[in-house]
């Protein structure tokens, strides 16, 4: 995954996004993108800053241009839970809600593409394709919700790191408009560190299941970061889920 410039990404045309396809504003028409390309600006957050915190009042919603952040939340004695990813396309805000529900973090350098709330709902009001596409949105959320959790509460470390990759890799196609079938490829866009935070493991756990899975053939190394899935379905099966999506018993 490549990380642009607030500067560079400011020179594209909404039309032209490289997330256009799967954003929020995936369904506009022409007249509709020339509006949100009047309203949009970009910002570019370093790996490790907070973009937001939690209870924070929000003065914008966003699409996560390029990079990862986190959602998280952190209780009084201080203990934190990551309760998601945020990926390419992904939406960051709530129009209606003055507030936000979870610290929003950088895990790699984050470019949004920004809109003002009140102006985005007020053009939402008038726009069906973009509250339809931010309801599609937000059931894929929920989703994506529950898939976490089952990943924390009742998976093993090796579908964990699995399932994990499974994720990126299928957003990454997705994103790049990769056809189904044969290998895969992306560059790993967390460290084993971060892994290990995010999936409740440690750094050597993480790092015994990846050298596992690339010894069983399941994934290759080219590098530090870059992954190679020579086949999805193999990954997939690792991950502990059936060709239907519930789980294995």
């Amino acid at each position: 995954m490549s990380f642009q410039t607030a500067a560079a990404a400011a020179s594209i045309k909404c039309g032209d996004c490289p997330i256009r396809h799967r954003a929020v504003c995936s369904r506009c028409e022409t007249d509709e993108l020339r509006e949100l390309d009047g309203l949009k600006y970009y910002r570019t957050i370093e790996a490790g800053q907070t973009i937001v915190w939690s209870g924070d009042e929000m003065d914008f919603v966003a699409s996560l241009v390029s990079g990862i952040a986190t959602l998280s939340q952190t209780m009084e004695d201080g203990r934190t839970q990551m309760v998601g990813l945020l990926l390419p396309s992904d939406f960051v805000g709530r129009p209606g809600r003055a507030e936000a529900a979870y610290d929003v973090t950088a895990t790699t350098d984050v470019t949004l593409c920004c809109f003002r709330k009140k102006p985005f709902e007020a053009l939402m009001m008038r726009t069906p394709h973009i509250g339809q596409r931010l309801l599609e949105m937000t059931l894929d959320e929920l989703d994506a919700a529950r898939e976490w959790m089952l990943l924390l509460g009742r998976k093993t470390a090796r579908e964990k790191i699995a399932t994990l990759l499974a994720i990126i890799i299928r957003r990454d196609a997705s994103l790049h408009l990769q056809a189904d079938g044969g290998a895969l490829e992306f560059d790993l866009p967390l460290t084993r560190e971060a892994m290990a935070d995010y999936l409740g493991l440690t750094l050597e756990t993480v790092s015994r299941q990846i050298s596992a899975l690339k010894r069983e053939g399941v994934i290759e190394l080219r590098g530090k970061r870059h992954i190679v899935i020579p086949d999805l379905d193999r990954l997939i099966e690792e991950t502990g889920d059936d060709s239907d999506g519930g789980v294995l018993t």
